[in-house]
Parts: structure tokens; C-alpha cells; sequence
């Protein structure tokens, strides 16, 4: 299994609610987004880190280590937003190259700023989700949401031949390092190359395979499977409620009088 998967099936709010998860993760995602606000976006952050941490017991090195991972890329994203080349020194800071210099403005930083914990705000609204609720699980609240079948069904699908491509390329992988196929930079290429070509070949095998067995069980184009449902509790509502109200009144405010 997929280490985000293992983590869902084992968290302490696997069986709340997936409407209450669902509806919480996006409205605060929307909210965040709008607002483009580093406040709201550090509200977001600490909420969400507590409830996937505290609430749902996922491990806190876990957590980090999977943030680091979009963190990294967007510090990478806006060093172009964030550094300037120009003949003339701007506020924040110049570096003199020849007649030019590296330069930067306190706007700059502070949108680059804005844009890094509004995105990162985003990715942790996800990552509640994700780390707490099981695929099948939002694909249920997908279809009561009159989500479109064929997405959904292509989403099943996918979800399942991505377990079926990793176990082959682990098999393929653990085959090649018996026979030494990775003993230097060279031979790994090479052996890299292979396992791809073959992963591509039994990718297409496994698909037609599938697509028989689903026909010999009278598939009709929708995959029904079996979901644990649990019923939404009052105080989870009221709570989500209280947030996302106190999210929005921030941001009218701060938009009308700051």
C-alpha cells in the first residue's frame, strides 16, 4: 500500500463523517484562496496541522516530512518573483554585479511570502483530506455531489492500477538487483530502461485482463463498492460552522477596513 493510504486507514478520524471532512477541507481551501491573506493562511496551517497530528494521530515527522515536499518546490517556484537583475538597487536589498545588480523590494518579498503560506495553507487543507479519508470514501461523496460518472470511474480505475504498476515494478525492480543490474551508474540506466518498456507492456496486458473480468461480472459502466458510512455529528457541524465563519468574517473585515 501507499504510505498516504496505510496513513487514512489508520487515522483516529477515519470513520468522522466524509461529507463533514470533505466540506471543511474545501470551504477552507476556497476561503485561503480568496483571501491571498499570510494571516489566514497561518490559521489554516495551525488548524489543520493540529487536527491531522493531534486528532487524527498521524505522526508529526510524517506530517513534516510530507509538507516539505511542496514547500520546497514553491521556495524554488518564487526565487523568480523574489530576485530581481536590474541598473537600479531596489529597497530591500542589491547585489552588485558589475553595473548591474541582484536586487529585491519589500513588495516582492512580502508577496512572495504571501504566496508561498497561501499555497502551502492550500496543500495542508488537502493533505487533511487525504491523510484522513480513504479514495473510496471521497469518490462516495463525489457521486452524491452528481460528480460526473466517467471521472469517477476513471478515478476508481486509477487509483486501483496504481497499486497493480507499483507491486509490478517492485518485482521487476527486486528481480534486477538480484542479477546485479544496478552495480553501477551504467547498468541502471539500462536496467531503468527496461523496467519501464516492461511496465508499459504488462500495464496494457493488465487493463484488457481487467477490462474482461469486468465484462464476464456484467459490468454496466458504474463500479459499485461497498463504503463504511457514519452518521454526521452536531457538534463536528457546529464546529466546522464556527470556523468557516470566523474565516469569512476575517476576510470581510480585513478587506473592508484594512
Amino acid at each position: 500500500m501507499i504510505t498516504i493510504d496505510k496513513l487514512c486507514y489508520s487515522s483516529k478520524l477515519r470513520y468522522v463523517n466524509t461529507g463533514e471532512k470533505f466540506a471543511f477541507a474545501v470551504i477552507t481551501l476556497l476561503l485561503c484562496v480568496i483571501s491571498r491573506s499570510i494571516a489566514v493562511a497561518f490559521i489554516v496551517l495551525a488548524v489543520t496541522g493540529i487536527l491531522t497530528v493531534w486528532k487524527g494521530r498521524i505522526p508529526l515527522f510524517r506530517y513534516v516530512r510530507y509538507m516539505m515536499v511542496p514547500l520546497v518546490f514553491l521556495i524554488l517556484s518564487t526565487l523568480a518573483i523574489l530576485f530581481h537583475i536590474s541598473r537600479e538597487p531596489m529597497d530591500c536589498f542589491a547585489i552588485p554585479i558589475g553595473s548591474w545588480y541582484i536586487t529585491s523590494s519589500w513588495h516582492s518579498v512580502y508577496y512572495s511570502l504571501q504566496l508561498i503560506l497561501t499555497a502551502l495553507a492550500s496543500v495542508s487543507c488537502l493533505y487533511f483530506l487525504s491523510f484522513n479519508t480513504p479514495v473510496p470514501d471521497i469518490l462516495e461523496i463525489l457521486h452524491r455531489l452528481h460528480c460526473p460518472k466517467i471521472l469517477i470511474e476513471l478515478m476508481m480505475l486509477i487509483y486501483r492500477f496504481i497499486f497493480v504498476l507499483m507491486s509490478t515494478a517492485s518485482a521487476i525492480t527486486t528481480s534486477q538487483h538480484s542479477r546485479l543490474g544496478n552495480r553501477n551508474y551504467k547498468t541502471s540506466l539500462k536496467s531503468f530502461s527496461s523496467m519501464a518498456s516492461v511496465l508499459l507492456l504488462r500495464s496494457f496486458k493488465r487493463a484488457n485482463a481487467l477490462y474482461d473480468a469486468m465484462e464476464s461480472r456484467c459490468y454496466d459502466g458504474t463500479i459499485h463498492v461497498l463504503n463504511e458510512t457514519s452518521k454526521p455529528q452536531k457538534k463536528h457541524i457546529l464546529w466546522i460552522i464556527s470556523f468557516e465563519t470566523f474565516l469569512f468574517l476575517y476576510i470581510l473585515w480585513k478587506g473592508f477596513f484594512l
